[in-house]
């Protein structure tokens, strides 16, 4: 495989929780040039979670609400910007270009495992 990651094994890749998540808020956090703080709602499989991303230059808060967007559910919680972030929102990242959410064409159910 040229130009990508090492390999993992499935036992691997199964630990890794995915979620649909929807996004209920988004704002600023302040000081910062990259960071918005997300409130993402993981219904029964998580409830509402806050979760930093460093998407602030791209993308505005308000068109941020209301998307369903992918979420990795169990990662280990991290203190960013002084905020606790519980998730991370996949997104490409490729360089210095626009970082594209990875969203869902339709609908799901917040929580949905994706698998």
């Amino acid at each position: 495989m040229s130009g990508s990651s090492a390999e993992v094994t499935f036992e691997e890749f199964s630990r890794v929780d995915l979620r649909v998540g929807v996004v209920r808020r988004a704002e600023r956090i302040p000081g910062t040039k990259k960071l918005l703080k997300l409130t993402v709602d993981l219904g029964t499989a998580g409830g509402e979670r806050e979760v930093v991303a460093g998407i602030a230059e791209w993308y505005k808060p308000e068109e941020l609400v209301g998307k369903y967007v992918v979420v990795v559910a169990n990662l280990k919680p991290k203190r960013i910007a002084g905020h606790a972030s519980q998730g991370m929102i996949l997104a490409t990242c490729e360089g210095e270009s626009k970082p594209v959410l990875v969203t869902l064409s339709e609908p799901a159910p917040p929580g949905s495992k994706i698998c």
